[in-house]
């Protein structure tokens, strides 16, 4: 008989609704069973089958196998430690925290108590990515001399969360988005020996940063990581270019979107309409090819299906709380450039 990984959410807002729940509640494998809702009652409006708390430490009890923490930011370091020490598997939103150092020391919490703790790098399931990764395995551009990945958009509106607008430490746009492409960076190409950060704060009356431009550099290449929310005209979302030739992608993945909307993820229903297809421009045995390449279809469910595996069969998790102390650690770095206005040696 197939186990079933009971789960408590805490937080009822975007994260919770679409990018968890959706997956959660069409997977045989899980059941909610309690969302944490401090004030409302969206939960039993919505979902009448779910129990509603009003407090994290409900979340703690016999009955709940997996916590996920989708709370803002500056709570995720206290909830997660607590979920630790009740012996509750975890998964938190990025970030795990908001130091290197307390990533670290829930990393090893976590394995003192032998509870398995991931954080939710879904990005790293993109159509964009999971393409790239291909083309890296395939060699169709040789040896790879720049990487650009930008995530922008268009607002003249600061953040709706009022937890994102208060300019602390961890809630800026680098640990919003710039955590995300950090981790995509790292996971296509390791640890940089280097970086360089330019943060701005274009929106009036900003107190976090709502640009950055982050370099990473390789000993063999250079990779740009940028967001902007003043980009009306998009520009392309992946650049990447080698000793053979390029491959460049103007559309972001498009399961946010479609998750937003409402799509239920079974089946085909984020294969990607040739219209969005990026395009590879490069040789083979000394033939010129420039054509539109098919994107691989984004697979949020993956980390779904690696942690129910973890869970189980006690698979490695493929986003670890070591990793995500790796990421926080470059975001120290980050700011450290960007207030100094030097390029940081590691």
């Amino acid at each position: 008989m197939q186990q079933v990984i009971r789960v408590g959410i805490a937080g009822f807002g975007m994260s919770a609704n679409v990018f968890h729940l959706p997956f959660l509640l069409n997977d045989p494998r899980f059941q909610v069973v309690k969302i944490f809702e401090r004030t409302g009652n969206k939960v039993a409006t919505k979902y009448p089958q779910i129990t509603t708390v009003r407090q994290f430490e409900e979340l703690l009890t016999d009955d709940v196998d997996l916590v996920i923490i989708t709370t803002p930011n500056l709570t995720h370091y206290d909830f997660t430690k607590k979920a630790i020490l009740a012996g509750k598997h975890i998964i938190v939103e990025k970030p795990l925290s908001v130091t290197a150092a307390e990533a670290k020391e829930l990393a090893e919490l976590a394995k003192q108590h032998q509870v398995k703790l991931s954080v939710y790098q879904n990005r790293r399931w993109d159509n964009g990515i999971l393409t790239v990764k291909q083309l890296l395995k395939s060699g169709l551009l040789g040896d790879i001399v720049d990487y650009e990945i930008h995530y922008d958009r268009y607002t003249q509106a600061k953040n709706s969360k009022a937890w994102k607008e208060t300019g602390e430490r961890g809630v800026g746009l680098v640990y919003d988005l710039g955590v995300h492409l950090i981790d995509h960076v790292v996971h296509l190409f390791g640890l940089p020996q280097a970086l360089y950060a330019d943060l701005r704060y274009q929106h009036q009356g900003s107190l976090g940063e709502d640009n950055f431009q982050i370099y990473f550099y390789y000993q063999d290449k250079k990779v740009v990581m940028s967001s902007s929310k003043y980009v009306r005209e998009k520009g392309p979302s992946i650049a990447m270019h080698g000793t053979l030739g390029s491959y460049v992608k103007y559309e972001i993945d498009n399961q946010e979107a479609l998750l937003m909307a409402g799509v239920v993820p079974k089946g085909d229903w984020n294969k990607e309409d040739k219209a969005f297809w990026g395009t590879l421009n490069t040789e083979v045995n000394g033939v010129h090819i420039c054509t539109a390449l098919e994107t691989v279809s984004g697979n949020y469910q993956a980390y779904y299906d690696n942690i129910y595996a973890a869970l189980t069969a006690d698979e490695s998790l493929q986003v670890t709380a070591e990793q995500a102390a790796k990421v926080l650690d470059l975001i120290e770095k980050v700011y450290l450039s960007a207030e100094s206005g030097r390029k940081i040696m590691l």
